[in-house]
C-alpha cells in the first residue's frame, strides 16, 4: 500500500466531526500553499507575460467589467 493509499484509508475512516475538522484544516493548508506558489511566481517574473497581455487587451478595449 502506498503512502497516499494509507492516507486515503485514514481519511475514509474519520468520523463526521473529524472529517469536518480535516476539511477546514486542509482548506487553510491548501490556500496557504497556493498563495506561496503564486507569490514566488509573481516575484520571479513568471506572471509578467500574462499581466502584460491582460493590460494590452484592456487598453485595446477588449475587456468588460466584472
Amino acid at each position: 500500500m502506498t503512502r497516499l493509499e494509507r492516507i486515503e484509508q485514514e481519511i475514509a475512516e474519520l468520523s463526521a466531526s473529524e472529517l469536518e475538522n480535516f476539511r477546514a484544516w486542509f482548506e487553510t493548508f491548501d490556500a496557504k500553499r497556493w498563495d506561496s506558489e503564486f507569490e514566488r511566481d509573481a516575484e520571479s517574473g513568471a506572471l509578467d507575460t500574462l499581466a502584460d497581455r491582460a493590460v494590452t487587451e484592456h487598453r485595446a478595449g477588449r475587456t468588460k467589467p466584472l
